[in-house]
């Protein structure tokens, strides 16, 4: 079932979930969530490692099924697309994993060129060469085209991961944990990228993460997840404002210097 996109203002939505579920054998781990993302804005997904963060984005991007609930993506409900159709909306979800997911036996150039060539068959040569030096570039590793992913420091991984998500230009960017083992200098960085590409690439973004510091930065809106339900949405200052101790413990945990 396709519903037409709601608009609030000029922001169009982009994202609509509605009580969303999912276990796993006797383990709940979503328990009826709601969520709205609009057009260009960066959502941040907070929660302790284990509480479902991961699950959702998987789900937003067809790769897990929805116990019950909706999930609507760019007007598309997400679980009663047929393969082709999945396969059409996937191409317009970028999905940055935590492991970066690099192929370890190709070159960061072959890298970029996988996805490219494989789901942009008509392009020549030269304009593969083109496209991965333009996105290499957008994150700043022209440097290491030619280099190996065992080459590449943790940080450049991400990056490299990024800008092989973006090469396919999605209007939806999930990041799954971006910062994760990362020194502080080096997630300044990744969070500085992440706004860019919102800007450059127009992205819509959900970021799962448990670090307070890449929420505040890269954030307008900041949802909390806590057993399995999302128990304050706002601005970082709003949510963070909160007398609940569920929320208070989890900022005092994480502290901000």
């Amino acid at each position: 079932m396709e519903e037409p996109q709601k608009n609030t203002g000029d922001k169009e939505l982009v994202i609509s979930i509605r009580d969303l579920h999912k276990s796993f054998g006797g383990n709940q781990v979503l328990k009826g969530i709601d969520l709205d993302v609009f057009q260009k804005e960066n959502m941040v997904v907070l929660g302790r490692s284990g509480s479902g963060k991961s699950v959702l984005i998987k789900i937003v991007c067809g790769l897990l099924k929805p116990d019950s609930g909706v999930v609507n993506v760019l007007g598309k409900e997400v679980d009663q697309l047929n393969d082709r159709d999945l396969r059409e909306l996937r191409l317009k979800v970028g999905f940055s994993f935590q492991s970066s997911a690099l192929y370890d036996s190709m070159t960061v150039r072959e890298n970029l060129a996988f996805p490219l060539v494989r789901h942009s068959r008509h392009l020549t040569k030269k304009q593969v060469t083109t496209e991965i030096e333009s996105v290499l570039n957008d994150v700043g590793l022209m440097q290491t085209i030619d280099q190996m992913p065992s080459d590449l420091s943790g940080g450049q991984r991400k990056r490299i991961g990024i800008a092989r998500t973006l090469i396919l230009r999605p209007q939806i960017m999930l990041y799954d944990e971006p910062t994760s083992g990362l020194d502080p200098i080096t997630s300044i960085e990744i969070n500085n990228l992440i706004n860019l590409v919102r800007v450059k690439f127009n992205t819509t973004s959900i970021i799962i993460t448990h670090d307070l510091t890449c929420a505040k930065s890269t954030g307008d809106k900041v949802a909390m997840l806590f057993d399995g339900k999302f128990i304050q949405q706002g601005t970082f200052k709003e949510v963070f404002s909160s007398d609940d101790e569920r929320i208070r413990n989890f900022y005092n945990y994480n502290f901000i210097g």
